[in-house]
């Protein structure tokens, strides 16, 4: 039989648990970065690249990195400001702004230097803001807040004009795929507004009762996502005409969603520490486990579906370079190293994965602690466990472990 080796592991405790590795094990997936504060952020946007990004969040805080989040600078926001629940750079790393407020103040920050300096710009407005996108330049952007506010400027924000949007429903997430015509914003009891002449009219969509807090549009105008309260995944195909609810796997309250570079493979991320991914374009999400139980507010990857960071309540930052699995799985054969993508599928599984190729022969599953838990055929592994993770290998023990994981 074909020998299965593991070259990388992406290995987290469920809910923030202890536990020993077995042997041979190494750590990939998510991992926990040094952010300097606890402070709870809630965004994240790296401009250009994975090497420098920004995070801003709560009593006014702003991060920058310059080496991927190997060190984190907490920047001068130049005001106490209180919250700021937004940032984005729209073209390079120099010229970015982030909004938020407090009590009485409603904030809308940039910056021309790359953080060094943060000047504040006149909002107009009195009600709370939430989300910042500048589609195409750092010129003409859009921000949306509470009370139905939509706010846009076609001169970098010397001046923010105030658009009808045509509902007092709070919007917390407002994004143009393409260009700085047609765009979608999201927000309170399912609301859905979409415009095709630059925020001139705003058009309701049909939405659902649960609150939506982000909508993201990969590639075109067409195809696109919002994620809410309830762990509620919506999909378009058609630019909005109609939403089908997907299914998630959760009750949590989802806080963003971003899809990278298509519209196959994305991320979720919300209460109680939830990552969701997908790789279909919302047919199955799965969840993966970084070590934390903390909200997780905002996740951004940059460049493609590998690289990635979210950040979240008690100022975490997490950060993955192999797309939060880190699985990547071999055989051997005749003393020759062969690639293969998956041997076991589904994986992550609901019933009982297949080892391919294998179905006749018999495999060990062991837990988190290394403790064996049974021995399965290869057409029928894991069936009857309960949900986590665990680890596969030959019944003769000479493999390195594979991990596959059960949903539920």
């Amino acid at each position: 039989m074909k020998q299965l080796c593991f070259t990388r592991l992406a290995l987290c405790a469920l809910c923030g648990a202890s536990m020993t590795l077995m042997p041979g094990f190494t750590l990939a997936g998510w991992f926990s970065q040094g952010s300097g504060t606890t402070y709870e952020l809630y965004s994240v946007h790296f401009p250009v690249d994975a090497l420098t990004g920004f995070a801003v969040g709560y009593y006014e805080i702003i991060l920058k990195t310059t080496n991927g989040g190997s060190n984190w600078v907490i920047q001068s926001s130049g005001a106490p400001f209180r919250y700021l629940n937004s940032v984005h750079f729209p073209q390079n790393a120099s010229t970015g702004y982030a909004v938020g407020g407090y009590i009485g103040i409603r904030t809308i920050l940039k910056t021309t230097n790359g953080g060094a300096n943060w000047v504040a710009q006149t909002s107009g407005t009195n009600q709370w803001l939430n989300y910042v996108h500048f589609p195409v330049n750092a010129s003409t952007g859009y921000i949306v807040g509470s009370y139905g506010t939509i706010l846009k400027t076609t001169n970098g924000g010397t001046a923010w004009d105030s658009l009808t949007s045509g509902t007092s429903m709070g919007l917390y997430s407002v994004h143009f795929p393409v260009d700085d015509l047609t765009g979608y914003a999201v927000g309170d009891n399912g609301t859905i507004l979409k415009t095709t002449n630059g925020g001139a009219t705003w058009t309701p969509q049909s939405g659902s009762s649960p609150w939506l807090f982000s909508v993201h549009f990969p590639v075109d105008a067409l195809t696109g996502y919002v994620v809410g309260n309830g762990g509620t995944i919506r999909k378009t195909t058609n630019g909005g005409t109609a939403w089908v609810t997907q299914t998630s796997g959760t009750t949590n309250e989802l806080k963003s969603v971003h899809f990278p570079v298509d519209a196959l493979t994305g991320y979720a991320v919300g209460y109680s520490g939830i990552i969701l991914k997908t790789t279909d374009g919302g047919a199955f999400w799965f969840r993966q486990f970084p070590s934390t139980s903390n909200i997780l507010n905002s996740a951004h990857f940059p460049t493609n579906a590998l690289t990635g960071y979210v950040v979240g309540q008690g100022g975490i930052i997490l950060k993955t370079t192999d797309g939060g699995s880190g699985v990547e799985e071999t055989a051997e054969s005749g003393g020759q190293k062969l690639e293969i993508r998956i041997t076991a599928t589904p994986n992550p599984f609901t019933s009982f994965s297949s080892v391919l190729g294998h179905e006749r022969d018999r495999f060990a599953l062991y837990d988190i602690s290394g403790r064996r838990v049974g021995v399965y055929k290869g057409d029928r592994i894991g069936e009857g466990l309960r949900a986590g993770v665990y680890f596969l290998r030959a019944e003769d023990g000479k493999d390195k472990p594979v991990r596959v994981v059960k949903v539920r």
